[in-house]
């Protein structure tokens, strides 16, 4: 697969953001951000994405969280390299990263996680099949056809999450008009993304968005879990986009 959505010379998309913590429901201000640039990652070119979630007035008061996720794919949307830094709940500090090399039809992934300085797994592991990390998987998606797709209808990809790959599906589901925070309507389509274990019965969403009809699937709602709570980004600009 090739990118046709989104741009490398500076794509900057700003949200609003508005935690959920069981019956406290509070805007958390302007502290969040996805930003993809053409990057070089050891002799390759790429793209670079960073998103940032950061809390503050009352939700960072209950429930601090500064995130920084980074990711690294190249041309054919492939995940090189993913971390993520985490520091929630005020005392909670995560290390998360995920490598990926290629050697014909085998991809080998080392994974790892450190949590408050305590290693919690360094691991390898094997595959076949194209893995998408969190943040590769969500540019991925905003490169798939949507055409003809019905609610119900479901694309199958491989999605890897703390020691190894697990099943992963994107459910489409339809399509409506919503305003966001810069002041307009957007016709957008809905979609989730739902995490299986290998016998395909255990499910957990690990995120839904909403994406803009037209050629440069702008995220304009994002809303995913969190250790505790959800975390919903609206958008509140763009610029850099690809397509006018």
């Amino acid at each position: 697969m090739t990118n046709s959505t989104f741009a490398s010379g500076g794509e900057d998309i700003r949200y609003d953001l508005y935690f959920n913590y069981g019956i406290l429901k509070a805007r958390a201000g302007r502290g969040g951000s996805l930003q993809v640039t053409e990057a070089n990652y050891r002799g390759q070119n790429t793209y670079k994405t960073v998103m940032m979630l950061n809390s503050s007035g009352l939700a960072g008061s209950f429930y601090t969280v500064h995130d920084t996720l980074t990711s690294y794919i190249d041309m054919n949307l492939r995940p090189l390299l993913f971390t993520k830094e985490a520091f929630e709940g005020g005392k909670d500090y995560s290390v998360e990263r995920q490598s990926f090399t290629y050697d014909g039809d085998k991809i080998t992934i080392r994974t790892f996680r450190i949590y408050n300085g305590i290693e919690k797994f360094d691991e390898v592991v094997t595959t076949e099949k194209c893995t998408y990390d969190y943040l590769s998987a969500l540019l991925y998606v905003r490169n798939l056809d949507f055409a003809g797709m019905k609610p119900g209808d479901r694309h199958y990809i491989q999605f890897i999450t703390g020691r190894r790959p697990v099943n992963m599906y994107v459910n489409y589901l339809g399509e409506s008009s919503i305003m966001a925070n810069d002041g307009k309507r957007y016709d957008v389509i809905n979609i989730s993304m739902t995490v299986y274990d290998d016998a395909f019965t255990n499910q957990k969403d690990a995120l839904r968005a909403s994406l803009t009809r037209d050629k440069n699937r702008i995220p304009v709602v994002i809303d995913t879990q969190l250790k505790i709570g959800s975390v919903k980004a609206v958008l509140k600009s763009a610029s850099g986009l690809m397509n006018r």
